[in-house]
């Protein structure tokens, strides 16, 4: 089990992708067929992010536990699944937001339509 544990964060962002990835089709995100847009969306997070961590793990404000990483250090202690993690969240943030406008779109939609059909009826 302790293997494990040292997995425990990249599997959590894993697990976020695999459960925002279906929002791509279902709901037409089409935050992955932008991958420009996405990507500049997500630079922003990363790059403010990353250099908030680095001054804080520099200044001993916080550490992150080795036995929930993979000890895998980037520059300045950074560890890999902190960065993983400024990429994967806000990417399911964004899948999401397109999602939740589209379903908005569709049901304002639907209203309008179902609206013009009453003013027709009566």
């Amino acid at each position: 089990m302790a293997d494990l544990d040292r997995w425990q964060y990249l599997l959590l962002m894993g697990a976020c992708l695999a459960l925002t990835l279906p929002l791509e089709w279902v709901l037409r995100a089409r935050v992955y067929r932008r991958p420009l847009r996405a990507l500049q969306a997500i630079l922003v997070t990363v790059v403010v992010f990353s250099i908030w961590d680095i001054i804080a793990i520099g200044r001993g404000l916080w550490h992150y536990s080795p036995l929930y990483t993979t000890g895998i250090m980037l520059p300045f202690g950074f560890p890999l699944e902190e960065l993983v993690f400024f990429i994967v969240i806000p990417l399911c943030a964004l899948l999401t937001y397109e999602a939740v406008g589209y379903g908005l779109d569709v049901l304002t939609g639907l209203r309008r339509r179902r609206r013009t059909r009453e003013d027709e009826d009566a």
